[in-house]
């Protein structure tokens, strides 16, 4: 991996965006979601990570976060490693999920290209890790995270996603506690 996208200083914010194993389309069910809801509130209470922007898409997920516990790289690998159990365990467990072998297969077949020859990965490997180290930069990565329902057609508006820190900057509380850039 490029030393261009390392967590470098764990004194900064950083753009990250994480995504399922080969785009697949989880979050559109609300229960998976908040699985990811859940853990972000854990890793929040319990680790120090602190979340200034966020938006969960269908295949993927974007956060602006920075730390004030456990190192930024660590939390992440927490945050990834666990949902991918509990998600795993909830597709499987899902009575109504009309797609859950089809799933349960990709992410094996996934797991066994990995060189740790696992035989399961929900997430693709990196997190594309961007320091953010002027408010030009913090702005963009914000607009483009809120903007990401907008531009794939899933409301006209970026406070009307509810899985989205777009609004809390429209003076409507979220689904998760952050520190807003001013």
């Amino acid at each position: 991996m490029s030393i261009k996208y390392k967590i470098r200083n764990q004194e900064r914010l950083y753009f990250v965006s994480f995504a399922v194993v080969y785009w697949l389309d989880i979050f559109i069910r609300n229960e998976y979601k908040d699985i990811l809801i859940d853990n972000l509130n854990y890793c929040q209470k319990e680790k120090g990570l602190e979340i200034y922007g966020w938006c969960i898409m269908s295949s993927h997920v974007h956060l602006i976060i920075g730390t004030n516990g456990n190192k930024t790289e660590d939390i992440l690998r927490d945050f990834k490693g666990f949902t991918s159990k509990c998600l795993r365990k909830s597709i499987t467990e899902n009575p109504t999920e009309s797609r859950k072998e089809w799933l349960l297969w990709m992410m094996q077949r996934a797991g066994s290209k990995n060189s740790n020859n696992k035989d399961f990965q929900f997430w693709q490997q990196d997190n594309h890790p961007i320091e953010l180290w002027d408010n030009y930069m913090m702005e963009q990565k914000l607009d483009y995270i809120h903007d990401n329902p907008v531009s794939s057609g899933i409301v006209n508006e970026p406070m009307h996603y509810l899985y989205s820190s777009a609004r809390d900057y429209a003076g409507i509380k979220g689904l998760l506690d952050i520190k807003l850039i001013s």
